[in-house]
């Protein structure tokens, strides 16, 4: 009688369905910014830029490969705090996030390089102008942001991938520089606002996320209990902050483009409004989640229940940032 040992790259069924339920999620989350701006734009009688759903995706891309391996490096160094905590730490996705980052942000330099207008031909792909980035604000910005993928990816595969904290720190930079133009009213106030809003998110996001991988391997190894109770409170204890940042800085933000005397009709009458109230009815339950979670952990026998509403929360942020992505591709509210 022979007996079949499985090899060590074989996939069991569990791996098989969440690979399977990832790729199902990365669809969903795209159908947001492809089909959002239309959704958005219904009826409001405002018209938007020429391939704006793909720039939506690109931008959504963009965000998720910053989430990934801002998440890991706060994570792993909560779990270096932690006493008596198992070694073993998931696999990084910091590379593979790192590529899906630089493509997005070659994707997005190019449609600059063309006068903010999508290629939609190879007769159209000639006229690219790389050299003219340099002369602009929005192409230094956009190249610094190739670049720094770049640089965040050769770190994540080297003996010393902390060092990827700075080139994705000039990713935010280069981002809240993008999102505000020297044109309008107070921009350094509204990058401010900006880069502490997209940190704070992508620390959300991104730990949490990671957390969970972390704390499968750890029961995977069944040397979890304790240790994984210690670094879901330590996360919980920080997500407080980062939720209260993100609320401030999202309200502030939110008034500085819709005035406070007309944000009420343009929540509902403008395509970006209705971007931003659904980001806030997703942010508001996320919330709820992640109380549920805190509750569960300080309350239930067992405190590794908190997991539940916490994979369900990182489903949501899913969709949090993929509404950030067509936020940012929408046309700006009139200030009445």
């Amino acid at each position: 009688m022979t007996v079949t040992r499985p090899t060590a790259g074989a996939v069991g069924p569990a791996e098989a369905c969440r690979a399977v339920a990832v790729l199902a999620l990365v669809a969903l989350a795209a159908l947001i910014p492809l089909l959002g701006p239309s959704a958005a734009l219904h009826g409001t009688g405002e018209a938007a830029a020429p391939g704006v759903g793909g720039i939506a995706l690109l931008r959504t891309v963009l965000f998720a490969a910053l989430c990934v391996p801002v998440g890991e490096l706060f994570v792993n160094r909560l779990t270096r705090r932690l006493p008596g905590a198992p070694t073993g730490t998931p696999r990084s996705w910091a590379a593979y996030a790192a590529t899906a980052g630089f493509l997005a942000a070659l994707a997005l330099a190019s449609v600059v390089a063309t006068g903010n207008r999508v290629p939609h031909s190879v007769s159209e792909l000639s006229r690219i102008d790389i050299g003219g980035l340099y002369g602009t604000r929005d192409g230094v910005l956009a190249l610094l942001e190739v670049n720094a993928f770049v640089v965040a990816g050769l770190c994540a595969l080297s003996r010393r991938p902390a060092h990827q904290a700075w080139p994705l720190a000039a990713v935010v930079v280069a981002e809240a520089l993008r999102a505000h133009p020297p044109t309008e009213h107070g921009p350094l106030t509204g990058s401010g606002l900006t880069l502490v809003h997209l940190t704070c998110a992508a620390l959300w996001a991104g730990a949490l996320s990671h957390t969970l991988r972390t704390l499968r391997l750890w029961r995977a190894g069944g040397s979890g209990g304790e240790a994984g109770a210690a670094l879901l409170g330590l996360y919980a204890r920080v997500a407080v902050v980062l939720l209260a940042a993100i609320t401030a800085t999202g309200v502030c933000s939110t008034l500085r483009r819709m005035p406070a005397d007309t944000v009420l009709h343009q929540l509902t009458e403008t395509s970006y409004g209705r971007a931003v109230l659904a980001k806030v009815i997703l942010a508001a339950a996320v919330a709820l989640l992640a109380l549920w979670a805190r509750i569960r952990l300080s309350r239930a026998p067992d405190p590794m229940s908190a997991c539940v509403p916490a994979r369900v929360e990182v489903l949501l942020l899913a969709a949090v940032v993929a509404l950030s992505g067509l936020l940012t591709a929408l046309p700006l509210p009139i200030r009445w």
